[in-house]
């Protein structure tokens, strides 16, 4: 295992490599609630015949950086695989990491092989109103929010985004208390500015051609499930599966089904 940083504008990320450079490359874009160690379980699921390269992004876990209006996703990503040599790579991404995933794929199609996507975050989705817990929920996050009240959010949305709504205390153990270090190191991060606006993902999905694998927990909001099956049918080339009893972030529990099936669609590229 290597660890480096990388600059990217006004940002040094950090970056962290496992596997041999001959591997094929897999690079791993985090979740808005996590950072690059929330892929640890599936790095070591790989395993060592595949290239795993993993960074925090702007706001989380280790990257430094100053307020930069105008910054990319994309183009910190791009930083990230020009710096480690990878002109090409299977990209997976989670959440928000799977928005900049798309993006990337839309904008450098000749960066990326395949996708895999966890509940992604698409830009221009058509809108969908929560249900009703998951709604509470929110209410609550939002109220202590007003309070600042950053442990009661942090809690909440432990709750709201690694149990699932209604689903309180389901992830115990490590994954539960590595989810709230890094959720609270993103909740007391400084702003890095106002990002670049991108075109809708959504309306131009028809433009990805590589093999697209789409996610998401039975336990997660229904709209990421409703957009991954949507979405995963309007491709040539792409597929849905739903994660029986797991929510937003299944790679950090360990879900078996989540990393069987992200290691079967790698060893099949």
């Amino acid at each position: 295992m290597s660890q480096h940083r990388v600059t990217s504008g006004r940002a040094l990320i950090a970056v962290e490599e496992t596997g041999p450079a001959g591997a094929p490359p897999v690079l791993m874009l985090h979740a808005g609630v996590a950072d690059r160690r929330s892929w640890g379980p599936l790095v070591e699921h790989l395993g060592v015949q595949t290239r795993c390269i993993r960074y925090d992004g702007r706001g989380y876990g280790d990257t430094v950086y100053e307020a930069e209006d105008g910054w990319s996703p994309v183009a910190d990503a791009v930083a990230v695989m020009d710096a480690v040599n990878v002109s090409s790579a299977i990209v997976v991404g989670n959440s928000m990491g799977g928005g900049t995933a798309i993006d990337l794929a839309l904008a450098y199609p000749d960066r990326v092989s395949a996708l895999v996507l966890i509940s992604p975050a698409i830009s221009g989705a058509p809108e969908s109103g929560l249900e009703t817990t998951a709604a509470e929920l929110d209410g609550d996050i939002d109220a202590a929010d007003e309070r600042e009240d950053v442990d009661a959010v942090n809690q909440l949305e432990t709750h709201f985004w690694l149990d699932g709504p209604g689903h309180a205390g389901r992830v115990t153990g490590s994954p539960r208390e590595l989810f709230l270090d890094m959720n609270a190191r993103a909740l007391s991060a400084t702003d890095p500015g106002e990002p670049a606006e991108l075109p809708d993902a959504w309306s131009q999905l028809e433009r990805i051609a590589v093999p697209v694998l789409f996610l998401a927990g039975s336990l997660d909001l229904r709209h990421f499930r409703t957009d991954a099956s949507l979405a995963a049918a309007s491709l040539d080339h792409g597929q849905y599966v739903e994660l029986p009893d797991t929510a937003h972030v299944p790679q950090l529990e360990s879900h078996e089904l989540t990393l069987r099936s992200i290691a079967n669609f790698i060893a099949a590229r």
